[in-house]
């Protein structure tokens, strides 16, 4: 007779322990904040003592809470904060949604939007400065395109930060001019960092605000782990002292695995790991970019851009650099993680991690790459060899509009393997799925439904992309719970339900094995358990 009482027992006709490919039946017994117990509902009867929450779900599924292996908190809270474009279908109508959204902000001293696309635009031309100098002359205004790698901006936004016609590019950035050379205020890459040194210059307060929100909306959605990678932005807006205060006041609701900047500086690296170590706050690695985007030809490609032949994009620092961060920061034990969206760049990144094995030796590294739009078909099966992790986030596959741009940017041929997720899979790659909120949403459902359908809606499955690329349910369950649980060499703990790991749990309201998989869209998160905690609890 069991004589420890629960804190928490769970049961249900469903529950998705992410050890198999089904749900089973089955209770969950949780004391403090591990899982004590798992078996049948009988077995956990001896767990309920007087002081016991019981809650028995029915159908709906229990599983292990969502691991989003890869976005950006700072960035994600101010977009909360901030105008959404990405439902505008034109410059004028997005300048029109930025003068009435300042008048609602009069105290404002920036305008700051996000997720504009132009591929969706009638005309599907970049805007320009004297759209917004027309709405807004007197207040300075930066947007962020929907893929985060460029933006625009007015004129009182260059005014006030300096920047004019005789500014120069700095490396790997632009600011864009037209054919008299003026500013068109549109800013690729670093020209941004500019002006987000005036637009980010936020109080503590208001920080710690707009946190607390961002970390609300996660509980909501069942995400009870965040990878925070280093990002454009986070020169400006990295303060990891501000995840310990929410940390030590209760207010953090999911695990935060931080991902500074590989740069060189490895000291720095050294200390921020040994300072945040801890179950609920900890460096896991490093982090950066070698490219940019596609749609603004600033990802590295092996061979020129289909529209664009005179350019095959660039990397964001020497090959011969990247390769020297990686060997330094592999020697000292660091998982790295690089952007690469360009076939250019995936390989570059392989190569850099296949050196350090040769120079360093092989170890257990985890190192990954983020995104992988595009790669050489005699590249995927390194992933498996290199024992690299393929971090990719679905809703990216899938917009129709993104289509005919990759169609226009790569070619036909270069396309068919854009987002080559299950054929990373078959080849053996670990997968590790993200949101890259707030490029899009934050919900882990919506990346679920994408890498299942390779759609974004049941509307338009005939315009289904690279329909060979979708995977199982269970896989993609998986990839956004397990796969980034050992990203993060955190296996053990978390990614499945099992007796002594830690109580990360949700409960979504339907079995999504058993329902139409539109119905993975609606799917709500009813329950959110974090650290034996519960975090959110949807009123039925």
């Amino acid at each position: 007779m069991n004589t420890k009482k629960a804190d928490i027992v769970l049961s249900s006709n469903a529950v998705f322990t992410g050890l198999t490919d089904k749900p089973e039946v089955a209770s969950i017994a949780i004391i403090d904040n591990k899982i004590e117990a798992i078996g049948s509902n009988e077995e956990m009867i001896s767990y309920i003592g007087k002081d016991t929450k019981v809650y028995s779900f029915e159908d709906q599924l229990i599983m292990p809470g969502f691991h989003d292996f890869h976005l950006h908190i700072n960035d994600g809270s101010i977009q909360m904060d901030s105008i959404i474009l990405i439902d505008v279908n034109s410059e004028e109508e997005a300048a029109e949604m930025v003068r009435q959204f300042a008048e609602t902000r009069p105290e404002e001293p920036w305008i700051i939007g996000f997720t504009w696309f132009h591929e969706n635009w009638e005309n599907k031309q970049l805007p320009s400065v004297a759209s917004l100098d027309r709405v807004l002359p007197d207040r300075p205004v930066i947007l962020l395109h929907a893929e985060g790698h460029y933006g625009w901006v007015n004129s009182k936004a260059l005014e006030i930060m300096g920047i004019n016609r005789d500014t120069p590019n700095p490396a790997f950035g632009e600011f864009a001019k037209d054919e008299k050379g003026e500013l068109t205020g549109i800013l690729y890459e670093k020209a941004m960092d500019l002006i987000f040194k005036g637009a980010y210059d936020f109080s503590r307060e208001k920080k710690i605000a707009m946190l607390k929100r961002f970390f609300q909306l996660s509980a909501e959605l069942g995400v009870t782990s965040l990878n925070d990678l280093y990002a454009p932005s986070s020169e400006i807006l990295e303060d990891y002292e501000l995840f310990k205060e929410l940390e030590e006041t209760g207010d953090l609701t999911a695990r935060i695995h931080l991902f500074p900047a590989l740069n060189g500086d490895l000291e720095r690296a050294k200390q921020l790991r040994d300072t945040y170590s801890s179950n609920m706050l900890q460096v896991s690695g490093l982090k950066q970019f070698i490219d940019g985007v596609i749609s603004g030809y600033t990802a590295f490609l092996l061979e020129p851009y289909a529209d664009k032949p005179e350019t095959r994009g660039s990397t964001a620092f020497s090959p011969e650099l990247i390769k020297k961060w990686v060997l330094e920061a592999d020697r000292e034990d660091f998982s790295i993680r690089f952007h690469a969206i360009g076939d250019g760049s995936v390989r570059l990144a392989l190569d850099a991690y296949e050196d350090a094995q040769k120079i360093n030796g092989v170890r257990d590294s985890r190192h990954a790459i983020e995104h992988i739009e595009t790669i050489h078909p005699d590249d995927i099966c390194r992933f498996k060899q290199l024992g690299v992790i393929a971090s990719m986030q679905p809703f990216h596959f899938v917009a129709e509009e993104a289509k005919e741009l990759f169609n226009s940017r790569l070619g036909e041929e270069r396309n068919k393997i854009t987002w080559p997720v299950n054929s990373l899979k078959n080849a053996g790659a670990t997968l590790a799925f993200g949101s890259d909120f707030p490029i899009v949403e934050l919900n882990p459902l919506s990346e679920i439904y994408a890498a299942v359908t390779r759609s974004l809606s049941m509307t338009s499955q005939e315009k289904v992309w690279n329909i060979d690329e979708r995977i199982s349910l269970s896989d993609a369950l998986k990839a956004y719970t397990y796969g980034p649980a050992y990203g993060t060499f955190r296996e053990k703990e978390l990614g499945t339900l099992e007796a002594g790991k830690l109580a990360d749990i949700i409960v979504l309201d339907r079995n999504l094995f058993e329902v139409p998989e539109k119905e993975i869209l609606d799917a709500k998160v009813g329950l959110t358990i974090m650290n034996g905690n519960i975090v959110f609890e949807r009123n039925v």
